[in-house]
């Protein structure tokens, strides 16, 4: 139970970091890539990428893998250029380091690719995702907003009835079970006679 709850909370992540993304960043970040990627993104898109048909294949893709494809194509220069910049320390870093290669990754891709980038690995299972993840909760240079709360299923609103139309319907519903008893009550009398003749 704890693993697929973690596994939600790691995509949950990635949706956010995407919903965080300003479409000038995916745009940026789409119009770098090299021709593989770009073809890899135009087949997970099922069309052109752009910022538009990103979303939109993201918003499909939640739970069937696309959504997380898409952030790593997006978002490979970028893990390079951290995986870079860290060095021996690429795989398991600290807090501290992490946080000092941070802003020139933020400088260079944009603040919504690095935290997108940040969220992806996460959800890839890196050995250091819980401090990406801390990092992501809390950390003032990456930290994603809170979450907003997204409503399921349309709200059922009753029909405002006044006093006076409440209690004709209620005198009425009254008067329909007393009815139905009466009939009931009836047929029981008459099983009873038939049984007895």
């Amino acid at each position: 139970m704890n693993q697929v709850k973690n596994r939600l909370q790691a995509l949950g992540l990635v949706d956010r970091a995407f919903a965080n993304t300003t479409d000038e960043e995916l745009t940026g970040a789409i119009d770098a890539l090299g021709d593989e990627h770009r073809s890899a993104l135009d087949e997970l898109v099922k069309g052109e990428a752009d910022a538009a048909t990103v979303r939109e294949a993201v918003a499909h893709g939640r739970m069937d893998g696309t959504m997380e494809s898409i952030a790593l194509v997006v978002t490979d220069a970028c893990l390079a250029d951290c995986i870079e910049q860290l060095g021996d320390n690429a795989d398991y870093p600290s807090s501290d380091q992490l946080r000092e290669v941070l802003p020139g990754l933020v400088d260079t891709h944009g603040l919504g690719i690095a935290r997108l980038m940040l969220a992806s690995t996460v959800a890839g299972e890196a050995p250091a995702s819980s401090i990406i993840r801390d990092l992501l909760k809390h950390d003032d240079l990456v930290k994603l907003p809170p979450a907003e709360e997204k409503q399921i299923s349309p709200m059922i609103r009753k029909p405002k009835v006044d006093d006076a139309e409440r209690e004709a319907i209620k005198a009425k519903r009254k008067e329909l079970k007393k009815q139905k008893q009466e009939e009931a009550r009836a047929r029981r009398e008459q099983s009873q006679r038939d049984r007895t003749r």
